[in-house]
């Protein structure tokens, strides 16, 4: 399981190893290590045209919720 978390580590919620997947093809990497992604409305209006999974807009939409951007970072659990 993948969670996501905003800037102040407040819990967003879990995504599949399939959407992850998704983001890291869609969204620009610093780094091998890179493990945040900057995220405003365009950014996902961009990540829906792709094809996002219903589910995963709809969960980074509730978390940009009136925001003009937001950093996420995921961290996979055990």
């Amino acid at each position: 399981m993948i969670n996501l978390y905003d800037t102040h580590k407040q819990h967003i919620g879990a995504i599949t190893e399939a959407q992850l997947q998704f983001l890291q093809d869609s969204m620009e990497e610093e780094s091998l290590e890179d493990q945040d992604y900057y995220l405003e409305p365009a950014t996902l209006d961009y990540l829906e045209a792709r094809g996002a999974d219903g589910e995963l807009l709809a969960l980074l939409r509730g978390a940009l919720g009136e925001h003009d951007g937001l950093t996420v970072r995921w961290n996979r659990s055990e």
